[in-house]
């Protein structure tokens, strides 16, 4: 290696360690082990036999908790914060979206997702 004459003397560069790839994060770059195989293929069972019905109401239903979170904000924070009506309206409308677009596909529970949704109308009306 060639050195560098500097006002201070000699300068030998030093050579720089070759950079290493990093690391893929834990899980990839690498092929599952057949446990974790045997684990995916379990949920995805329990996933199946549970109706979709059922998770159509509970992602409807976690809509409405996030909706409602939004616009008691003000209690969450002991006032310090006020309702964030932008966030609770999308995801009202969200849940609308469900409940109204599928219809009758959702009975037995498309009357308790109705008055969830119309609660929610009505608060974020008296809040605006």
């Amino acid at each position: 290696m060639s050195t560098i004459w500097t006002p201070g003397g000699e300068y030998v560069p030093r050579e720089e360690p070759p950079k290493q790839p990093a690391a893929p994060p834990p899980g990839q770059g690498r092929e599952p082990t057949p446990e974790e195989m045997q684990a995916a293929l379990a949920e995805a069972r329990r996933v199946l036999q549970t109706p979709v019905i059922e998770h159509i109401g509970g992602h409807a239903m976690a809509m409405f908790e996030l909706a409602a979170l939004h616009l008691e904000r003000e209690a969450a924070t002991n006032g310090e914060e006020k309702p964030d009506l932008a966030e609770a309206s999308l995801a009202i409308d969200a849940m609308a979206a469900l409940v109204e677009g599928l219809g009758e596909k959702l009975e037995p529970y498309r009357g308790q997702l109705q008055q969830a949704l119309d609660q929610l109308r009505m608060a974020f009306v008296q809040l605006s």
